[in-house]
């Protein structure tokens, strides 16, 4: 294994790497915020599709040469990369489809809501296929989560409406999280560094083929007259950090803490989305900051007695 991949080593005493794969996920959920500005930019001047065929197609542009300069052309060669490229479609293809008809249909508040539900969703997953036990510190650090998460929206939650749309969005969470699990699960012995990139770059040549399939049939393109580089920067943010960074970071810490643990960060990416809005001139949210620090309670509580669950790993 190449000496700069994230994988813990297996020395390392069991509190520090429960720190690392920590931080990994809140550094994980910060890039994902830093994007969404960015997204702003770029949302009304691209339809859906391109831009997620763009996002994923910046994304694995960078990852790809990175990996290969990492670990080298042998492991290129010898990855699974039709099996990265399913996984990738499960993880990142299927669910950014999903997350657009969510959105078309309802708004961001209900989108958002809806993914504090992936921590169950992982924590059922785990259950039912890795043996997981529900303890007591597990089921309050659970609830404290999804406490905080729904705190930090308290504000607009009188927003959140049901229907096809909800459906969609939690198709979306679902199918991320079932797709973070099989990344760790089913790609043995390759480093988050390779898990991220194959996949990630199986599901983006998937797509920008689909986006060139969907031109050639007529489906709304670009404005491209209202692009500039301004465009330009922020779709390399959003492909970049909001997406390469974002999924590295993301498989670094879910690989030893498991999906249902690493999951629970999700609950406190309002916050982070909250902090960079106010940096771009947006009022401060204590009510947000508050839900954070119920979420970072929780995830604290619920990892209290980690001995008694050890995630499912190559």
């Amino acid at each position: 294994m190449s000496p700069v991949s994230m994988s813990p080593a297996s020395t390392a005493p069991a509190s520090m790497s429960a720190f690392r794969a920590n931080l990994f996920c809140l550094l994980s959920m910060i890039a994902w915020a830093m994007g969404l500005p960015a997204a702003d930019l770029l949302i009304g001047l691209v339809p859906p599709l391109p831009l997620a065929a763009a996002r994923l197609g910046v994304a694995a542009i960078m990852l790809v040469p990175f990996w290969l300069m990492v670990e080298g052309a042998p492991t290129l060669g010898r990855a699974p990369w039709w099996r990265g490229t399913l996984i990738g479609l499960v993880m990142l293809g299927l669910p950014g489809l999903l997350i657009v008809v969510a959105q078309a249909r309802t708004d961001a508040v209900t989108v958002a809501v809806i993914s504090a539900t992936s921590p169950i969703i992982g924590i059922t997953l785990e259950t039912l296929f890795d043996g997981r036990r529900i303890t007591p510190a597990l089921v309050i650090g659970l609830g404290l989560t999804l406490a905080g998460g729904v705190f930090a929206l308290s504000d607009t939650l009188g927003q959140v409406e049901f229907g096809l749309g909800a459906l969609a969005a939690f198709g979306s969470v679902f199918f991320y999280t079932l797709g973070s699990r099989l990344t760790i699960t089913s790609l043995p012995g390759m480093s988050p560094l390779g898990r991220s990139t194959i996949t990630l770059a199986g599901a983006a040549g998937v797509m920008v083929m689909l986006a060139l399939i969907g031109a050639g049939f007529g489906l709304p393109a670009p404005q491209w007259p209202a692009l500039g580089w301004t465009q330009g920067a922020a779709l390399l943010v959003f492909g970049v950090i909001g997406l390469a960074l974002t999924q590295l970071l993301w498989i670094a810490g879910v690989g030893p803490l498991g999906i249902g643990l690493a999951s629970l960060h999700l609950n406190a990416a309002p916050f982070y989305v909250m902090i960079f809005t106010f940096l771009l001139g947006a009022e401060w949210s204590w009510t947000q900051t508050f839900g954070a620090l119920i979420v970072g309670l929780g995830v604290l509580i619920a990892q209290s007695r980690p001995a008694l669950y050890r995630p499912a790993a190559a």
